[in-house]
């Protein structure tokens, strides 16, 4: 048996801790004894990856006071607790205060090994679930966050953060809807710039004729047709970031123009003798090899090289596959929201189908999956995408996950469309004021990461 889960076990009697923790030693899980009370509960750390067995009977704090204090720190850590002979009332009222599930003694080890594998499952759950939902908060914040923890991009986001706040511009490289935009956003938002403009020109879809005037800026009566000063994209994010997607694009000759203003650091409009002095954080991305480019003459080596300082590879969909749940359910979650729709929760063909598929599309085909599942349903959703049919009579979670997530969904929804006003969601959820605390505090909910700045706290 292979498990990440804990075992923590209190009993004042030595005998029964040794018996217990040599069981289930043998069985694979990692144990650690106390045989008092406060030891366990000093040492309990936040976001605990484990289970409690405690007795009930003991003389320095009763299991009772136990459960009530571990489910004070953690309303959702599986305590169980060992009750001897006739203390059955007292099991059910240690069950009514919370403890997940109670044994008698003298403890059958096959018993305690189904409840203990029940419980651990449900607590990985729940820590993945509060991972699960930390990461989603951080995008309400107004801030683009990168999704996902898998090693390649968890190596990325340490790249970005070393050159945040750094004057280099920045290569962005990556395949198509693999999220270079959101790259550079991240790397605008997280820094000392963001209170500035974040300025977003795609080099490939402007008109050859218009583009010089569109990144440098014109004065009335430059070109034929100028009939009025054009504010440029470089002056215009001056202060800022200026992201250009698609650099490969670019002309020829707005290459060398281009090079000259990265270069001196200040932009001459069209038509004008005046030149703009410019702070500036230049990000341009590039779904090709611009080296390859260059080699072919199809490029300028030059400006080839002034941008690719620093080069930010984005790791293609299909190469962090970890991530393709958190990412799902980011995106659903974000297309309910906005249309008003339930979501359910992905059962473990549906999520098999999502890791088998190669997603050439990147994170752009993932999130179109996503906001058609929400829309359309699994089925629907699923052969647009050329996916293997989902089968929707079994599921990944039981019915009480599937409660809870769908609570803890209108609880999020009810607190956004309030801006994070308890007393208007206690209303729209028709909750009294304990009761929703409770709730969000069951499932992580942060009321800050909805609240609005404007609104006054006494307003509640």
């Amino acid at each position: 048996m292979t498990t990440q889960c804990d075992i923590w076990l209190l009993d004042d009697d030595s005998s029964i801790l040794d018996a217990l923790s040599q069981g289930l030693r043998l069985e694979g899980w990692s144990c650690r004894t106390f045989s008092d009370p406060l030891a366990l509960l000093q040492a309990l750390p936040a976001d605990f990856a484990g289970v409690v067995v405690t007795d009930l009977n003991m003389p320095t704090l009763d299991g009772l006071s136990v459960v009530q204090q571990l489910q004070a720190k953690d309303v959702d850590l599986p305590v169980i607790v060992l009750t001897g002979y006739g203390d059955i009332s007292v099991a059910v009222q240690a069950m009514q205060l919370g403890a997940y599930s109670f044994i008698e003694k003298p403890v059958n080890h096959s018993e305690l090994q189904k409840i203990l594998m029940q419980a651990a499952e449900k607590r990985l759950l729940c820590l993945e679930n509060r991972r699960l939902t930390a990461q989603l908060q951080g995008s309400r914040r107004g801030r683009v966050q990168l999704i996902g923890d898998s090693p390649a991009m968890e190596q990325m986001r340490s790249l970005l953060d070393l050159v945040l706040d750094t004057p280099a511009d920045v290569l962005i490289a990556g395949e198509t809807g693999s999220g270079k935009e959101m790259v550079a956003r991240y790397l605008h938002d997280n820094s000392s710039r963001s209170d500035h403009n974040f300025v977003a020109i795609n080099c490939g879809a402007i008109p050859e004729q218009l583009i010089e005037s569109e990144l440098f800026g014109s004065e009335e009566g430059a070109y034929t047709g100028a009939s009025k000063k054009r504010q440029g994209k470089f002056e215009f994010a001056n202060g800022g970031t200026l992201f250009l997607d698609e650099i490969e694009s670019t002309p020829l000759a707005v290459q060398i123009r281009l090079l000259r203003v990265l270069e001196e650091r200040k932009v001459t409009p069209l038509g004008s003798n005046q030149s703009i002095p410019l702070n500036i954080r230049v990000v341009a991305a590039t779904k090709t090899n611009l080296e390859q480019l260059s080699e072919r003459g199809e490029f300028r080596l030059d400006l080839y090289y002034r941008l690719n300082l620093v080069q930010i590879a984005i790791p293609a969909l299909r190469q962090r596959k970890q991530d393709i749940p958190l990412l799902f359910k980011h995106f659903a979650m974000l297309a309910a929201a906005r249309y008003h729709k339930p979501m359910l929760p992905l059962n473990q063909q549906q999520l098999d189908s999502l890791l088998s598929h190669n997603w050439p599309g990147n994170v752009r085909e993932l999130r179109n999956l996503a906001e058609r599942y929400v829309l359309l349903g699994a089925e629907a959703a699923f052969m647009q995408q050329g996916l293997p049919l989902p089968d929707t009579t079994s599921s990944a979670m039981g019915l009480a996950e599937r409660v809870a997530f769908f609570e803890q969904m209108l609880i999020e929804e009810a607190l956004s469309a309030t801006k994070g006003s308890i007393k208007e969601t206690m209303q729209a959820l028709n909750l009294p004021r304990k009761t929703l605390y409770d709730k969000m505090r069951k499932y992580g909910i942060l009321r800050s990461q909805f609240k609005d700045d404007d609104r006054m706290d006494g307003m509640d």
